[in-house]
Formats: C-alpha cells, sequence, structure tokens
C-alpha cells in the first residue's frame, strides 16, 4: 500500500485493507480438523453479505466427512473425464487433471458447495429482465462467498474458491441430493494452510479505473 494512503486511513479500514491485501488463495491444507464455532463463523460472515432485494439467494452444503468428500470428488472426476475426452486431450493427462482435482477436494479438512436459489427472487416476463435478475443473484452469491474467504484469512485458515461444480451442477446435485432449486456455483475448500501462499502480482490501479472530471 502506498505510505500516503495508509497514513490517511483510520485504524479499522486499515485493518481490514491488509486483510484484503494479504489474503490468497491456499491449496493445500494440513489435515486437522476445523472447529465448528469456525465453521459457524464462516457461514455467519456469509450471511451478512449484501444481496439483491435482501432476498438472500444463497445455499451452503457444508462438507466435512471424508467418504462424502471423496462420492462428490469421484463423480466429479467422472464428468471431467468425459468432457476432457470430448475435448480429444489425450488420456494422459485426463488421469493428471482429474487425480489433481480429486486430491485437492479430498485432502481439504472443509469444504462448502456454493449453491444460488432463484425461489425467492423476482420473476418478469420477458427474457431481458429475468437474465438481469439471474446476475443479480449470482453477484449476491459470490459476495456471500468472498466473505467466507475473508472470514477463513481472519481465522488464519486457507481457503480456495473452485469453480468445478458450476461444470457440472446437476453431477453435484444428484450426487449430495440436493433440493432443485439449490443451483451449485462453486465450492469452496479451507482448510490450515500446508505452506506459505504464492504471490501474485495486482495491476495498478490506474489500469483498470476510470476517473470521470467535472466537464468532460
Amino acid at each position: 500500500m502506498e505510505p500516503v494512503m495508509e497514513g490517511s486511513l483510520p485504524p479499522a479500514a486499515r485493518i481490514l485493507l491488509e486483510q484484503i491485501r494479504t489474503r490468497r488463495s491456499i491449496r493445500r491444507y494440513r489435515p486437522d480438523p476445523i472447529p465448528r464455532i469456525w465453521v459457524m463463523a464462516l457461514l455467519e460472515a456469509a450471511r451478512w453479505a449484501p444481496s439483491a432485494h435482501n432476498r438472500q439467494p444463497w445455499r451452503f452444503v457444508v462438507v466435512e466427512d471424508p467418504a462424502w468428500k471423496a462420492r462428490l470428488a469421484q463423480a466429479m472426476g467422472e464428468r471431467l473425464t468425459a468432457d476432457l475426452r470430448r475435448d480429444g486431450v489425450p488420456e494422459e493427462r485426463i488421469a493428471e487433471e482429474v487425480a489433481r482435482s480429486y486430491e485437492r477436494i479430498v485432502s481439504a479438512p472443509l469444504g462448502i458447495v456454493v449453491c444460488l436459489s432463484m425461489a425467492e427472487m423476482d420473476r418478469y416476463p420477458d427474457a431481458r429482465r429475468q437474465a438481469a435478475e439471474r446476475t443479480m443473484a449470482a453477484q449476491s452469491v459470490a459476495m456471500a462467498g468472498q466473505n467466507i474467504l475473508l472470514m477463513a484469512h481472519a481465522l488464519g485458515l486457507g481457503a480456495c474458491w473452485i469453480c468445478a461444480p458450476l461444470f457440472c451442477p446437476e453431477v453435484v446435485q444428484e450426487t449430495l441430493g440436493l433440493p432443485a432449486d439449490w443451483e451449485p456455483q462453486g465450492m469452496i475448500l479451507v482448510g490450515f494452510p500446508a505452506g506459505p501462499p504464492r504471490e501474485k502480482p495486482r495491476r495498478p490501479i490506474e489500469a483498470f479505473t476510470r476517473w470521470l472530471e467535472a466537464g468532460e
């Protein structure tokens, strides 16, 4: 952070910004279980995310049991295998990709499947507004997921959002026995970090921001 910016912020803002800046996607975890009260803290953080119309369209499935994690990873791996074969990917590479995905899921002490539900969102007679409503719901779910990631970091946990369930939502629904309106969007893997995070650079603010000046 620029020293001038840091010095001009209130203490609470500096603490929050530091938490945001130091959060990283962690993909390797120690096997230690996560205290249940900490899991509840993750969900508590999620439920206070902003949402469209305050409908709170997020749904979460907490997966801690090794058998359930293996069942889900196996089912998603079978779909991934079929997709990559249709793409013409060599069998050796398919096996590597599927094994990596499987190991990532089963080795995490905790998985939270993040779902979207349109059950309580508004309904429109035209496709344009209905598509916007779905996007609003997806944005709401993503903000709840970000709250989970930030709370995990604040607790000293590592976490990573994986998008695999988005590519096979019906497989996840069937494997976990989810209601029809629970649409899987991703899965957050959580655990105590097994090593330091990888540093990844961020573009400067000027690279992605346009300031509208008076008189333009």
